[in-house]
């Protein structure tokens, strides 16, 4: 199969999710930079050589990603994590309160199950918190924690080619239950989303969202006692 990808800036492309590498995929995504670059989310594991054929069309070798960013501990964006690092020693990242999830492997709260998969324990290299930041280069690339649908959930915001890029894969939700969803939180995260005032939104399941306004509808779809989704897309 061909390499396909999105070119959302010049540093910024899709690199994976369902029609680019597998159908059980979230996005993927890569920020590559002058000086480093970095990978967000890495998929089920089952589109693992499509991933690696996408990033070489976009021209970055597997030995020039610093980080393995991980927006949640769910399976269909963390179920290739710990083959990539095995393979390719990239740093994995993850909010604090999820690490224990990947670590072991939980098939219930990484949403594995709902698959009729398993997850491959993952290590976590990096166990971020809110407002933390990592270097690419000389740019500087932030974690903001966005609980609700999952505990430790992440957004990262970056400034790419002018513009405030946030990666928020599962803005829509679900929440559920077995995955430790909390709708109070799930609200104000996405009031704190909304308060970035990003220019482009890079999400896990919706698709990508290109202008202030177009972000701004997208999250306030969601913004009600019963705005989330519910449904598989973890």
């Amino acid at each position: 199969m061909s390499p396909r990808i999105r070119c959302i800036t010049p540093e910024v492309y899709q690199v994976g999710g369902a029609g680019l590498t597998h159908a059980n995929d979230a996005a993927i995504y890569l920020v590559a930079v002058s000086g480093g670059a970095a990978l967000i989310d890495a998929g089920c594991g089952r589109g693992s050589d499509l991933l690696l054929l996408n990033l070489e069309a976009a021209g970055v070798a597997p030995d020039e990603i610093d980080f393995l960013l991980l927006t949640h501990c769910h399976y269909d964006h963390t179920g290739g994590a710990a083959a990539l690092r095995r393979r390719f020693g990239w740093r994995v990242a993850l909010h604090t309160d999820e690490v224990a999830y990947l670590s072991k492997g939980d098939n219930d709260v990484s949403a594995a199950a709902w698959y009729g998969d398993e997850l491959t324990p993952c290590p976590v290299d990096l166990p971020l918190v809110d407002g933390q930041e990592l270097r690419l280069g000389e740019r500087a690339l932030r974690a903001i924690h966005i609980p609700g649908h999952s505990p430790g959930s992440l957004a990262y915001l970056v400034e790419s080619a002018g513009q405030r890029v946030v990666f928020a894969q599962d803005v829509h939700g679900p929440l559920h239950p077995s995955l430790l969803s909390n709708r109070a939180d799930y609200q104000a995260s996405l009031g704190k989303l909304a308060a970035l005032e990003a220019d482009i939104l890079c999400e896990g399941h919706y698709g990508v969202f290109v202008g202030r306004r177009e972000v701004a509808q997208f999250i306030a779809r969601f913004r009600s006692p019963a705005g989330a989704t519910r449904g598989r897309d973890g």
